[in-house]
């Protein structure tokens, strides 16, 4: 049945329109536009349909980005991408893990929509040039040269990844005592020389309208931050995008959430979600999945 198969898929699905368009709502979006169009089709012209599936998701995917970046561009503040919770073993795939950290998310917002299915499809998922060509409708040769540009760009951007473990949760789990302590020097002992907060209100809630850079001004923004609203917050440890969070509940409501980056046992980044809108979506525990491109028969990425 055609319900089944993209059951099977969906969180495979999910993962590439997620990486695509940063966002879990659109991603859902194009994923129930993905599905009605299966519906449609008659399955004996279907030589594997995770190929099919894949090949349809990517182009829903590029049409609705090109409207989601142009909505970006009047976005209020600092946007970061929507996050999501995910599950302990995200960590234990480093492609995985990297492809949907908050760092890597904002570099692939840099990149034009053809140059993010490419980079996507072929250094996250292990698909070929030619599948792709396939996929977006290019010549294989000219997906060859989009992929040298698009990695070019994004190696160039990109810091070196740090798989979350028990110690990055540790340290984050330091950092957050400190702050509720008030302790200005142990933050400091925590935090990378260029380390950087940014922080997502949308233009609906409360916060840096700019990155935040720099030991000193981080340490005295996180302390604010406390002073006015996280000392009244029940906090807890969560998991986003593969990094260790924390979750700040008012009410017994999620008021906002943070994100950390860590390298060589220091923070390097902290990613403030305040926005109610992205928040909504936020307790949901999403199954990511990079598939085993190679098995199964990859050869029917055509009707």
């Amino acid at each position: 049945m055609a319900e089944d198969a993209f059951s099977e898929h969906r969180p495979l699905l999910f993962t590439i329109a997620y990486e695509l368009l940063g966002g879990a709502a659109d991603a859902e979006d194009v994923l129930q536009e993905s599905y009605l169009r299966w519906r449609e089709v008659d399955p004996g012209t279907v030589g594997h349909a995770r190929a099919y599936l894949v090949r349809t998701v990517t182009r829903q995917a590029l049409n609705h980005l090109r409207a989601v970046k142009a909505r970006r561009e009047e976005y209020v503040g600092s946007w970061l991408p929507e996050p999501i919770r995910t599950a302990p073993e995200v960590g234990e795939d480093v492609v995985l893990a990297e492809s949907v950290s908050m760092a890597m998310m904002l570099v692939l917002e840099t990149l034009n929509p053809t140059e993010r299915a490419v980079f996507v499809l072929h250094d996250v998922f292990g698909y070929t040039h030619g599948e792709i060509a396939a996929a977006i409708g290019k010549a294989e040769v000219t997906v060859r040269q989009i992929a040298h540009r698009a990695r070019r760009h994004v190696h160039a951007r990109r810091r070196r990844f740090e798989p979350d473990s028990a110690a990055g949760g540790e340290i984050a789990q330091r950092f957050l005592r400190s702050a509720a302590d008030g302790d200005v020097q142990a933050l400091m002992d925590l935090l990378a020389p260029d380390v950087v907060v940014i922080s997502d209100g949308g233009g609906k809630a409360v916060a840096a309208r700019r990155p935040v850079v720099g030991r000193p001004d981080v340490a005295r923004f996180v302390l604010g931050v406390y002073r006015t609203s996280a000392m009244t917050a029940r906090i807890e440890p969560a998991r986003y995008n593969g990094m260790p969070a924390a979750r700040f509940l008012t009410g017994g409501a999620l008021d906002w959430l943070a994100a950390f980056e860590i390298r060589d046992g220091r923070i390097t980044a902290l990613y403030g979600m305040r926005n109610p809108d992205k928040l909504d979506r936020a307790d949901v525990v999403r199954p990511l999945d990079r598939g085993t491109p190679d098995q199964g028969g990859r050869q029917a990425w055509r009707p």
